[in-house]
């Protein structure tokens, strides 16, 4: 099995499974496993961003967050599922992923969740104007202008569990998110390994 090279860099994707209500409905739509998409720049998840609601108990106050896997509905939910994937890129690369990520920290005020956007995507439907984004969007607008194209169709119809299927190969754990930072703690980062893929193509 191929294992994570102390030498390369990683950018990395967190696919997650909340359970909260807009959650279960874009899985009702989409029949997928995974409802929402972050990315982040360290293998422990702490410099990680996304577009979701800004206030935990407000699911119509969405935008650009930083997210932690231990507050907010991720530290609230024990029970969330998630798979975290290890992305090799060059020292370029990552240098303009956090170039693409600061240019959304500075300004983040001028971003809004992109609610038309989810909704026509269930349609095959593209909304994009590069001020609104959901997560799935708004990390593969990422990874495209820092110069790293993952897939062929454009970033407004990219839904979270595409990320799995461009990126089974890349996985670095499958489980309980409250579960990931104990599994790097009993692990050295040169140790961990890319696991198999176990999911259906469709679900």
């Amino acid at each position: 099995m191929r294992k994570l090279k102390k030498d390369q860099k990683y950018i990395y994707v967190l696919l997650s499974r909340t359970h909260t209500v807009p959650a279960r409905l874009i899985r009702m739509f989409t029949r997928e496993p995974y409802s929402h998409t972050s990315i982040a720049l360290d293998i422990e998840l702490k410099d990680m961003y996304s577009f979701a609601r800004k206030h935990i108990y407000n699911p119509f106050n969405c935008g650009f967050i930083d997210e932690n896997i231990e507050t907010g509905i991720f530290g609230r939910d024990k029970n969330i599922s998630c798979s975290v994937y290890a992305v090799p890129v060059t020292e370029e690369q990552y240098e303009a992923v956090k170039k693409e990520l600061s240019v959304f920290i500075k300004n983040r005020e001028e971003y809004s969740y992109n609610y038309t956007g989810l909704f026509t995507i269930m349609f095959g439907k593209n909304v994009e104007d590069g001020k609104h984004f959901f997560c799935s969007q708004f990390v593969s607008h990422i990874f495209y202008k820092s110069g790293i194209k993952l897939f062929a169709k454009e970033d407004g119809l990219i839904k979270p569990y595409d990320f799995h299927v461009r990126l089974k190969d890349k996985r670095i754990y499958k489980g309980k998110l409250c579960e990931y930072r104990d599994f790097l703690r009993v692990q050295q980062s040169d140790t961990i390994t890319f696991l198999q893929d176990d999911y259906p193509q469709a679900i």
